[in-house]
């Protein structure tokens, strides 16, 4: 396996040099547990080409007219992206079960992707000490995030002595760092908290010049879209800009953000700095969303989805979010639950509600969170113990064969009993409204829902499941 990459990439390192003044670039690529028998390569918003894996589940494929810049490749539910500059022989290696930590390029090129990759890596695993330095005052806070973001400058400007990169990789990794160290600023009032203060003490105690970088920021730049950190940056920043926009109006010092008004308030912020159809149609659809599978009251959520269609232009977002508002207000409390098909793990067909004869927990995994699928299995097999009145299932929310969950199970040394697939997966995961992943559901043994919205997780979720047993 070792000798086939680097026979290829000698192969397209040597063709490259001979035609130079060509504009192309390829990529190709190696993936363990595939999900589907193809990848999909994009860029922007079109896409380029559906590629089969053959049968040793590799692919190569070769970019046409280049434009230099960000592409991405999808292969199941997962996205990845890779920087191509003309002339770049990319190939890279992953394993669906880890994706991004599992992924490594090689070839012409591989080694501005393996900076970008492992600055995204990091960056996940720094988010845990931004939170602890969050408790700090703005002050000392800033010197933190400072000295964090002067350490990646230093890293960058080493790169660029030693290998001499394009311009465009720099602005890009560049971008990055900036954007990563502006969504730190953004997320500290909700972060932050003290004896005796509230978020209006908080934005009021933040030095004057703590937020002057808007000032410099094209929120309308659909280039921007291509860096990795710019849409948690714009998410941070909208959700900000709203508290100050909320807390002008509002009489109280108590602030929820589940709270009706300031969600409206967000929709109403972005939609007044947004004029980009694109990110504006996105952004309205991720708070949106959010919002909606966090509520349980219908007047409420017929309130935001009311705003959120008078603002959004995108005719499949309207109908998604309209489809997850109705399926929301369909799973209240004391409502039966429907009769969804599944699958099991030996690929037969089967009602839910053939499976519920006593008080019953569904939750759902999805290989593109692996930590959770380990976490949450782990967590329903301590608690089945626990619990024996209780069934738990579980149900795989992906669009893939019965074959490659029970792989997933075997590897992990977990139980078949209990798992299956929904049949239609999108028309499933739309009905219940499955969003964030760790959403859970708890019937009684008549089948009727009495808690459409909790978490496994939660410290109270035990709590729930003893008012069940001894309802």
């Amino acid at each position: 396996m070792k000798l086939f990459f680097f026979y290829i990439i000698i192969a397209l390192s040597v063709f490259s040099c001979k035609r130079d003044k060509d504009n192309f670039a390829f990529l190709g690529g190696e993936i363990s547990n595939p999900t589907t028998n193809f990848v999909v390569i994009a860029k922007a918003d079109s896409v380029l080409d559906t590629i089969s894996l053959d049968k040793n589940n590799r692919f190569i494929y070769k970019v046409d007219n280049l434009i230099s810049g960000i592409y991405t490749f999808k292969h199941g539910g997962e996205v990845q992206m890779v920087l191509l500059e003309p002339n770049d022989s990319i190939i890279f290696r992953l394993n669906t079960l880890d994706f991004d930590e599992s992924l490594v390029f090689t070839g012409t090129g591989d080694k501005k992707n393996n900076y970008l990759i492992n600055g995204f890596l990091q960056n996940e695993i720094e988010q845990k000490r931004i939170f602890k330095f969050c408790q700090l005052s703005a002050e000392k806070y800033q010197n933190q995030i400072d000295s964090l973001k002067a350490e990646k400058d230093l890293k960058l400007q080493t790169f660029k002595k030693k290998y001499n990169p394009s311009d465009l990789f720099i602005q890009i990794a560049q971008a990055n760092i900036d954007y990563n160290y502006y969504a730190s600023k953004e997320i500290y009032p909700f972060i932050h908290y003290g004896e005796n203060e509230n978020k209006r003490d908080i934005l009021n105690a933040l030095p004057e010049n703590f937020y002057d970088y808007r000032k410099e920021i094209d929120y309308n730049n659909d280039y921007n879209r291509d860096f990795l950190n710019y849409n948690s940056f714009l998410r941070s920043t909208f959700n900000n800009m709203a508290l100050k926009d909320h807390l002008d109006h509002s009489k109280s010092d108590d602030f929820n953000t589940n709270a009706l008004c300031y969600n409206l308030d967000i929709l109403n912020v972005v939609d007044s700095v947004i004029s980009n159809p694109t990110i504006k149609n996105e952004l309205l659809f991720h708070y949106t969303m959010t919002y909606l599978t966090r509520n349980n009251n219908p007047e409420d959520n017929n309130a935001m989805l009311k705003s959120f269609l008078s603002k959004n232009t995108d005719g499949e977002n309207k109908n998604n979010i309209s489809s997850v508002a109705q399926s929301i207000n369909n799973l209240k409390k004391g409502n039966s639950f429907p009769n969804l098909e599944l699958v099991d793990l030996k690929n037969n067909d089967i009602k839910i509600g053939s499976l519920i004869n006593k008080p019953t927990v569904i939750y759902f995994w999805s290989h593109k969170f692996n930590n959770h699928f380990k976490e949450s299995h782990y967590k329903t097999n301590e608690l089945s113990i626990k619990y024996p009145e209780v069934s738990f299932i579980s149900i795989n929310i992906d669009d893939n064969s019965p074959d490659f969950c029970k792989d997933s199970m075997k590897k992990n040394n977990f139980s078949y009993d209990n798992e299956f697939k929904f049949k239609d997966p999108k028309q499933s995961r739309l009905s219940l409204a499955v969003y964030p992943i760790t959403k859970t559901i708890i019937l009684d043994k008549n089948n009727t829902i009495v808690n459409a919205n909790t978490n496994i997780f939660s410290v109270n979720f035990e709590e729930q499941l003893l008012g069940l047993i001894n309802k």
